[in-house]
This record gives C-alpha cells, structure tokens and sequence, in this order.
C-alpha cells in the first residue's frame, strides 16, 4: 500500500492533522469481505497539496533562484507532477488510516489495491475502491459455565522406561542387517510414486521406522509394517496412495498413484549404555535416577500438552456451533501456514520430538482447509473474548516461551528469539500466548470431570515429501531448524 516515494518524515508535525472528510461507502460481500469505495473531497487535496508545498518552498531548488528563494507559483508549476505522487500516498495512507480506526468492522488483511492505477484527478474529489479481509461479526457464545472432562494419568516405572528408549534412540546407532525387517527396525528406502507410466516423484533414500503408517506432505500409506516387517535389501513393495484434496498441486488432488517401495537396507538400533559419561555429555546427569526424572518432566509437560489440547478442543467444539460463517478459500490457504507455525511452535514448547512433529505436519498438510477453518473460527472467538477481557501477551510472556522452545532445541533463547524474528513468527507466537491465557481464563470458569488419559500412540514415520509433486511456492517451516542439536529433557541452556 505504501509507496517508496512517500517521505514519512514530511508527515511529522507538532500538531495533530485534521481528520479528512471522507465519504465511505461499505458493500459487505460475504462474512470475511467488505469491498469499500472512499471519496477524498477536493478541499482535502488542496489542503495535502498546500502542506506538502508549504514544506518544499523553502528548501526548493529552481535554477535562476538561491535554494528556497523561488516564488512560490513557479515552485508549485515545477514540482506539481512529482508532490502529485507524494500527496497521493498520503492521502491513500491516510484515508486507509482513518478508515480503520472509525469503521465498524476490523481489519485482518492489507486493503487490496493498486497504488499506480490510483490517479489523482486534476479537478474533483479523489475516489477509489478496495477489497479488505474482516473479522465476520457474530454474537459471541456463552463460554462461562461449560462441562468439560480432563484426561489424567499417573505414570508408571513402565511408562518412563518406554520413552527412555524412544529418547535414547537418538543417541543409538543404527547398523545394517542381513536378515528381514522385524518391528521397530529402520529401513533405509528408495519411493517412486507414478501416474501411469509417467514418474511423477521420486525419494532417492530416506531412512524410516517401522510404523502401521507413513505420511507424506499429501498422503499417508497405511499398513506400512505390513509391507516392510519381512523384507530384506533389495526388495520392493508396491502400494497405491490417493493424493490428498489440499495437496499443493491441484492437478494431482484425488489422484490414485502407484507407489514402490524399494528397500536399499535394513537397520537395528543399537542403544547406548547410560555410562557416567554419556550421562554428563547428554545433559550433565549425575546419574540414571536423575536422567530418569528428566524424562518424568518430559512426560508430565506432554501429558499437559494433552490436557491442553483436549479442553480446548471441547472448548473449541461448544463455542463454534453457532459459527456458521463461510470462510473464503483463498483466506484459509494463507492462513494455513500461520496454523501450522502455532502448532509446531506449540509442540516445540511441549518437548516433542522433530520425528512426532514431521508426522504431524503432513497429518495438519492432508486436512489444511478444513483444520484451519475450525482454527480460524476458534480464534475469532477468542480473540474477541481477548478483547472485552483485557487479555494480552506481557514482555514476560514471550520470555517464558522462547526460554520453553530454547530448552527443547539446546540453543540459546537469544537465538531463539532472532531466528523467529526472522521468520516473521511472533505474531504466531502472540497469538499462541493470548489464545492459552483466553482458555485459561474459560477453564477457570468451567465445570471438569476428570478421565484417565491413553498416551497417544506413535503409530506414525513421516516424510517432509509430497508423492504428488510440490509446489515451490507453498513452502511451510520444518520441524527441525538447521543446526538444532538434538538432545534429552532437562539439559541446560546457555543465554
């Protein structure tokens, strides 16, 4: 919307600026749209075009004159067609200004126009049109009072012991076999997927688990120990998979391909001995019972993640059925990407490993417009809940979840912190902060019945691939940033 030309720092004055006398006319064209006509009156323009020339005058430089010392109608004749393009964007940025602050609606986009077509006239007002994407305006639901059930679990010496192994293989090393694949093995692997006789991707080697399922970018081949759990180097499995309906490739959405399988080699996993000195290099554990309560935290902190993620699902459940709203698709496919960075972030802070996050990611990837309407409609809500309750993201708040995401990572909060800077994340990071304290503040009002929690089972291998060709453009961060160190809970960080 801004234009480069545009000086901000001529818009700087001591006073505040008179508010322009602009007539809007607001056309509503679905719940998430408002198509918006502006009409700048010419009083206006004279007085832009006055103030900007009232600022050039004195420091103009028209040959024939010392610097500021033209008169002011030559001045005005010389530059007009170059101030034209400065009091346009600020009578654009203006306008765009005061419309947000009056109008009835709010604002979630950038109002969709073209700078350039935009002509200021040489007579008359100045008109012009934009599209804008709103909050749909709903009457919010009742959220104090509400019957939830909270999953619970005490866990057991068998429970910690479990998710050592899974954390220890990270630290295992994987050695060829010459035998078949048996359960839990990894298997190194070559994937050709084809339409017809035409190739339309191919993995050249990527080492798996064994698990019931592995997903792709854009769909999940079932029964995937079935087809492994036997085999040895050199054999290939054929399989079909149908692409997902919000593949990135719309071409290839509902497509049955023909999927091989080639197995290139066959891997057990060697665990390591918890030696006083991998204990201290993993972490500084002084010995198994410590790295054990470590591993506690972890479970307690996922099984919160759980508790969270159940409540606000009722939560999400009961205050959406009213929320009958239609949602543009082109509002959900933008949007998809920030729900996918919240969750992973999310999931980050809650101590999951980058293999769960992968899997997860495909899962969030086959379902984006249909998990991301429910999401969109969810933070609507409670972003208007936010609102009448005061409810906002504190400097300690961002602290406490780079601080949670850095324990997770091994790297430093500062880093952290820079790398979602970068990526423009913490607006989904915001977002995360106000919508958890808003469900806090629901649950604090909510009547809870307490049911035994079934860990989730990690029946799932993921592939950050599409089977189906990508799409350069539709890039969504990964689970594991570059030059992450993989290491187990409770390990110290370095600010």
């Amino acid at each position: 919307m801004a234009n480069p030309e545009i000086d901000l720092a001529n818009e700087a004055e001591e006073t505040p600026k008179a508010k322009l006398a602009l007539e809007i006319k607001v056309e509503k064209r679905g719940a998430c749209k408002r198509h918006v006509t502006v009409t700048v009156p010419r009083a206006d323009i004279d007085r832009y075009f006055k103030e900007a020339f009232d600022d050039l005058a004195p420091k103009a430089e028209v040959p024939g004159f010392r610097p500021g010392r033209a008169p002011r109608k030559l001045v005005e004749t010389r530059f007009r067609e170059q101030m034209a393009n400065q009091v346009k964007g600020s009578l654009l940025m203006d306008s765009v200004t005061q419309i947000n602050e009056d109008s009835s609606f709010s604002a979630i986009s950038e109002p969709d126009f073209d700078f350039e077509a935009i002509e200021l006239p040489e007579e008359g007002p100045l008109t012009f049109e934009f599209e804008i994407e709103v909050r749909p305006e709903f009457d919010l639901p009742q959220w104090k009072g509400l019957n939830l059930k909270r999953p619970v679990r005490e866990y057991t010496d068998a429970d910690i012991q479990a998710h050592l192994r899974k954390l220890l293989a990270r630290y295992g090393q994987l050695t060829s076999k010459e035998g078949p694949a048996e359960a839990d093995d990894r298997v190194t692997i070559q994937v050709v997927s084809k339409d017809g006789d035409h190739v339309v991707s191919e993995i050249t080697e990527q080492t798996v688990e064994i698990r019931p399922k592995l997903s792709f970018r854009d769909t999940t081949i079932d029964g995937f120990d079935s087809l492994m759990i036997g085999a040895k180097a050199g054999d290939c499995r054929s399989v079909k998979a149908k692409i997902s309906d919000q593949a990135d490739r719309e071409e290839m959405r509902g497509k049955e391909l023909d999927v091989e399988i080639r197995v290139v080699d066959v891997k057990g996993m060697q665990l390591p001995e918890l030696t006083p000195s991998f204990l201290d290099s993993i972490g500084g554990f002084e010995d198994e019972d410590e790295l054990r309560n470590a591993v506690r935290d972890e479970l307690e902190r996922q099984l919160n993640y759980y508790q969270q993620q159940q409540i606000r699902k009722q939560i999400s459940g009961l205050l959406v059925q009213s929320a009958d709203w239609e949602l543009p698709s082109d509002l959900l496919r933008r949007q998809s990407r920030r729900e996918l960075e919240r969750a992973v972030l999310e999931l980050r802070a809650s101590g999951f490993s980058d293999e769960f996050i992968r899997a997860y990611q495909n899962q969030l990837r086959q379902n984006s417009e249909q998990t991301t309407a429910v999401a969109l409609k969810e933070h609507f809500i409670l972003e208007r809940i936010a609102e009448e309750e005061k409810v906002d993201a504190a400097p300690g708040d961002y602290d406490a979840e780079v601080k949670l995401i850095a324990a997770q990572s091994q790297e430093s909060p500062r880093r952290v912190r820079a790398r979602l800077e970068k990526r423009g994340q913490m607006d989904s990071l915001r977002n995360q902060i106000v919508e958890r304290k808003v469900i806090a503040l629901i649950t604090s009002h909510a009547e809870f019945t307490d049911v035994p929690f079934e860990p989730h089972r990690e029946d799932t291998a993921g592939i950050d691939h599409a089977i189906g060709g990508h799409d350069a453009d539709a890039e969504i961060p990964d689970a594991k940033y570059q030059g992450e160190a993989e290491e187990l809970p409770g390990t110290s960080t370095h600010s």
